[in-house]
């Protein structure tokens, strides 16, 4: 196993042992990272699982004129989080540490995620200008409720026991077991999930939501009433109505996080959600890479350049959002990111052949 490698190997039996290597970058995802690797473990290096795709190459490259070149990025990335949706063999991914925007797609989709006390999960793309992608219109419109919307709009950090309470994760696992956990699934010689899955629950616990939890039911409720409006305006009108009737901090926090982001990314955010509801995960990575290339093609909105310059480069998290109001951002403007780019191919997702029934239910 070389140091310096991206992604490193290891081969125990049977059982594939991969870890993101690129513990400075959070483990941002790159082209140099195989996707042709059969894995059964994943996890990270230092305090990350992996922070998500390394944007600001990306928007280098837009700046330079060549949006094309992100969006090979994005293709190979999307690619990556179908073949692990579909895969024909149990992957276990180890979600101790940060878990956000592309680190989800290439741990969500796959059949054992286990969360512990250091997981931080979010999907932050609105206030970058972006739009929550790697299939998360997928996975969050499954989640219960309307829970994905308040997850995917507002960028709202959870912790390992919420994603256990909400599904994103299936086990729970304090990270001082882990060492343990992972040399008993090392011993695995199987193809049947059943041996994984009874060897985590042997190890799974059930911790309580914290106090302040967005999970707690009272705050489900208000979640479900506010974020069941057909529109952002709607979303937006109904939490300030909640919040004159009791202006406690977490209403006020997920206001504040609204008013941050990119009015485009809210909009084009909750269509690509609603979607999602009703489209398998191929289709949803189809309609999210005709999305993220008219993003970076910036015709309707120069969003995701200038938040990742806020947030990311410049670090002065002040963005200059055009359009700036939500009024603005027309419904036709909306519309115009979910047509096929003018000169680019859809994305050609691969034949999968042979797939277990867990896979199938998902296209």
């Amino acid at each position: 196993m070389a140091s310096h490698s991206q992604v490193l190997v290891e081969e125990k039996s049977s059982v594939r042992i991969l870890t993101l290597n690129r513990p400075k970058q959070l483990n941002a995802l790159s082209f140099h990272m195989d996707p042709s690797v059969k894995l059964v473990i994943l996890k990270g290096q230092g305090r990350a699982f992996c922070a998500g795709g390394d944007v600001s190459a990306v928007v280098h490259d837009i700046r330079q004129g060549n949006w094309r070149l992100g969006a090979n990025f994005f293709s190979d990335e999307y690619m990556l989080n179908y073949v692990m949706a579909t895969y024909s063999k149990a992957q276990i991914s180890i979600l101790d540490g940060i878990v956000m925007g592309g680190g989800a797609g290439v741990s969500v989709h796959g059949r054992f995620r286990i969360a512990t006390e250091n997981t931080v999960f979010a999907m932050p793309e609105t206030a970058l200008g972006l739009f929550p992608d790697v299939g998360a219109s997928y996975f969050l419109s499954r989640l219960p409720g309307f829970f994905g919307e308040y997850v995917g709009l507002t960028g709202a950090r959870l912790d390992g026991a919420e994603m256990l309470a909400c599904g994103l994760a299936t086990h729970f696992v304090p990270s001082a077991r882990l060492t343990a956990l992972e040399a008993d699934l090392s011993r695995v010689d199987s193809t049947d999930p059943t041996f994984a899955s009874t060897i985590l629950d042997g190890y799974t616990q059930h911790p309580h939501l914290k106090q302040q939890s967005a999970y707690h039911r009272q705050v489900l409720d208000v979640i479900d009433k506010c974020f069941s409006g057909r529109t952002v305006e709607e979303i937006m009108c109904a939490l300030e109505r909640e919040a004159s009737h009791e202006a406690d901090d977490w209403i006020l926090a997920t206001i504040g996080a609204l008013k941050k982001a990119s009015p485009a990314s809210l909009k084009i955010s909750l269509k690509s959600i609603r979607e999602g509801r009703l489209q398998g995960v191929g289709q949803c990575l189809i309609r999210e890479y005709r999305m993220v290339c008219h993003v970076m093609k910036g015709e309707i909105s120069n969003d995701f350049v200038e938040g990742c310059r806020a947030i990311l480069i410049d670090k002065d998290k002040k963005p200059k959002w055009e359009p700036w109001r939500l009024e603005d951002m027309k419904d036709s403007m909306v519309e115009h990111y979910f047509k096929r780019v003018e000169g680019c191919e859809d994305l050609k997702l691969p034949a999968r052949k042979n797939l277990p029934a867990s896979a199938i239910a998902k296209l």
